[in-house]
């Protein structure tokens, strides 16, 4: 992409992983985050959840984005058996969640949001992950690597828990580290070509 058309790109986002996806992308961005409550309400699914959560991260942009901005935030989960699995919120929960993923398979989620002046768009990305089974043991060490901690699900697939133990991923590899790249890298080209 050499010119953005004139357009200012705000990613929302205080995860590392996707302002590193936005630099690899060659874009010029500028990183905003403000914190909101990451609840949902119950009843919802997968797609939904995500769906819901990164409308919420957009509300206090509503307000304050401009003409040729376009403010783009997402939320990844993943989906395990119709249950939601977010960030381990200490061991004893990424423990539970790893054992439950070892041995199936389970589905990663982003939605992501893209806000202009007069529109808002969220897209969303299903990648399938299988596991094979994995020991205590492992699972022990990778809690004391202190990884699983701000990552969905308790893992990272580019973390060596992922690279030893998943046997086989459906989809987008990037959308499992929490960004779709090329479905967000097009829907960027989208808004800036019909603009």
């Amino acid at each position: 992409m050499n010119s953005l058309n004139g357009y200012e790109i705000i990613l929302a986002s205080g995860s590392p992983r996707r302002k590193s996806f936005f630099k690899e992308m060659g874009l010029d961005f500028k990183n905003k985050v403000i914190p909101v409550n990451e609840d949902f309400p119950t009843g919802l699914n997968g797609v939904e959840i995500a769906s819901h959560i990164t409308r919420k991260k957009i509300v206090p942009f509503l307000n304050i984005v401009k003409e040729k901005q376009i403010i783009i935030t997402a939320d990844t989960i993943v989906w395990h058996e119709n249950k939601f699995m977010g960030k381990p919120k200490n061991e004893s929960e990424a423990k539970d969640m790893l054992k439950k993923l070892s041995n199936s398979t389970h589905e990663v989620i982003t939605a992501v949001g893209f806000l202009q002046k007069q529109k808002l768009e969220i897209i969303h990305e299903v990648s399938k992950v299988t596991f094979r089974k994995i020991s205590n043991l492992e699972i022990e060490k990778y809690i004391k690597s202190g990884l699983p901690f701000d990552k969905a699900g308790s893992y990272g697939i580019q973390d060596f828990f992922g690279t030893n133990n998943i046997t086989h991923i459906e989809g987008s590899y990037t959308n499992v580290i929490g960004l779709p790249v090329a479905q967000v890298y097009e829907k960027i080209n989208e808004i800036v070509d019909q603009n």
